[in-house]
């Protein structure tokens, strides 16, 4: 049965990350608590004035192998693994001259910060590797029944409230809470271990393999739908790419599940370009996208794809935000939908690397839903893109690949028919590529000039993909005069296993089409592309998402 409350008479302390260890070890001292300690936390508490009792001295036996073997010792484990109610562990604790420990305070060799800095060498790394650290923390951890485990700078003053509150002693509620927190802690070190000595190894996927994650936050309100409970997890990459789990909320509502999910497909989509650009997703698939040097014209031709869709959709930008761009956005009905049949718009997150001074002011002064709409700043885009692993969940497993950050693999491409498409064609081409790689399978994309004129998602069959592509591209943005599908492209995401599929491209106006090729009729869907005088490129590479 657990103690209730324990009082804490003597710590050991041993920290890598010093912040606030002093005051920390000062205020325990003022109630009375023994301070036990080596190496630099010692030295650095003792220099601030505070008595404390070195490790070596305690357990009569000395640091060695250059700090390697330091509280690696039946005193040390033994003061925080007793029993204190067990006569068995009483009298071994007599027996050994063991003084019991109530309070352990640990921090970790930063592992994860030394692979991350140039030229770290796996010697370097394994040197980095902790092991006196977490066979303290998972000793005090296991018997929090009597010992508090302290991890994290963050820590320090919740348990010194508490001590005062209880005359110098700790609730079980606040033990265990942090016996939790030290072994996903333990849990998360050994993980980014193994992740890096697989990686050593060459093993891409070992018999093994554990991801680490930390919670943002509180609870979301909920997850997909209200009767399913939902948190919002980020990974721990220390060098990691700009991200929707690392991007700053300046601004509206809390960011929701299914926001969190959009965004990210908004931000992985505008990431692909170069060129200033703008998407709009709705429901994980694009509703808008557009290339254009002018920000603002680039927005229009985005939300003119489909401006129904675009209605609560995620706004994603590569570029600072301006002024001219957030009152474009917070006009968007005004300006351009009202006469495109649109039922009105708002947008539930603008995302952008930042917003320029007086942009934010312009998108929340909008009447209605400008003071709520989610205002993330990702940060620069210029950046490389990390190795993180992709994972998708089934019912008793999960599944893992890399990530597909395969982008305008022009290298491998064919032009396989008669006619070669000409140079406005060919760009229209890489743009509606890109595109279509973040449409949900089946995918078909109908893009010119650089603009998303519509796109079939999600489709059992390719020809029903490309009927809504075309539907769409033809009921949206008409009016602007400028969204004529004649003389568009054609993308779709895999082969086309029938040539019929090419009519629909035909009747669409489309005069390129690219796929990647490799069906077994492929003869068959060059020859009537020849007969449409369509040309055709094969890129050699699917692009599915499920």
């Amino acid at each position: 049965m657990q103690e209730e409350k324990t009082s804490v008479k003597r710590a050991l302390i041993s920290v890598f990350d010093k912040t606030g260890i002093e005051e920390f070890a000062a205020a325990l001292v003022k109630m009375g608590v023994e301070i036990i300690s080596s190496g630099g936390t010692a030295a650095a508490i003792e220099k601030a004035g505070i008595p404390v009792r070195y490790v070596q001295e305690w357990t009569g036996f000395p640091e060695m192998l250059g700090h390697r073997v330091v509280t690696l010792h039946p005193k040390v484990h033994g003061g925080i693994l007793a029993l204190r109610d067990d006569p068995d562990h009483i009298a071994d604790i007599e027996k050994y001259e063991i003084e019991p420990v109530d309070l352990v305070c640990v921090s970790l060799y930063p592992f994860t910060d030394a692979i991350a800095k140039e030229g770290c060498t796996l010697a370097d790394a394994v040197e980095m590797i902790d092991i006196g650290g977490p066979t303290l923390v998972r000793a005090a951890a296991k018997n929090h029944r009597y010992v508090t485990i302290v991890t994290d700078p963050s820590q320090y003053q919740e348990v010194l409230d508490e001590m005062e509150a209880n005359e110098g002693q700790v609730t079980f509620a606040l033990r265990q809470k942090f016996a939790l927190q030290a072994f996903s802690l333990t849990a998360q070190y050994d993980t980014a271990i193994s992740t890096y000595l697989a990686g050593q190894t060459g093993d891409e996927f070992p018999d093994k393999i554990s991801f680490s994650f930390q919670r943002v936050g509180d609870k979301l309100r909920y997850g997909e739908n209200p009767h399913q409970s939902a948190a919002f997890y980020r990974g721990n990459d220390a060098d990691a790419e700009p991200s929707i789990g690392r991007a700053k909320l300046l601004g509206g509502k809390p960011i929701s599940y299914n926001n969190y999910f959009d965004a990210n497909g908004a931000l992985e989509l505008v990431k692909e370009f170069d060129e200033p650009a703008v998407v709009i997703i709705k429901h994980a698939n694009p509703a808008g996208a557009a290339i254009d040097n002018d920000l603002v014209e680039a927005y229009r031709k985005a939300y003119m794809g489909d401006v129904n869709a675009a209605m609560g959709g995620i706004v994603a930008v590569n570029r600072p935000v301006t002024c001219e761009l957030a009152q474009a956005i917070a006009e968007s009905y005004q300006r351009w939908g009202k006469d495109a049949g649109a039922g009105g718009f708002f947008a539930e997150i603008i995302l952008a690397p930042s917003f320029e001074d007086g942009a934010i002011e312009a998108i929340q002064a909008r009447e209605g839903w400008g003071p709520n709409v989610r205002l993330l700043e990702v940060g620069p885009l210029d950046g490389g893109r990390n190795g993180d692993r992709y994972l998708k969940y089934v019912v008793g497993g999960v599944l893992v690949q890399d990530r597909d950050m395969l982008g305008l693999n022009t290298d491998q491409w064919r032009v396989v028919t008669e006619r070669q498409p000409d140079d406005r064609e060919m760009e229209d081409l890489k743009f509606a590529w890109l595109v279509c790689k973040h449409v949900k399978s089946n995918a078909i994309v109908l893009a010119k000039d650089k603009t998303l004129l519509g796109a079939g998602a999600g489709q059992m069959s390719r020809v029903n993909s490309a009927r809504l592509s075309r539907i769409i591209a033809s009921d949206y943005g008409g009016a602007e005069g400028d969204f004529d599908t004649s003389g568009s492209v054609l993308a779709s995401d895999a082969f086309f296993p029938f040539p019929d599929s090419l009519d629909w491209a035909k009747e669409a106006g489309a005069t390129a089409v690219i796929e990647p090729g490799g069906a077994k009729r492929d003869d068959d869907v060059i020859a009537k592309a020849n007969d449409l005088g369509l040309a055709m490129v094969f890129t050699g590479t699917r692009h599915f998402n499920h």
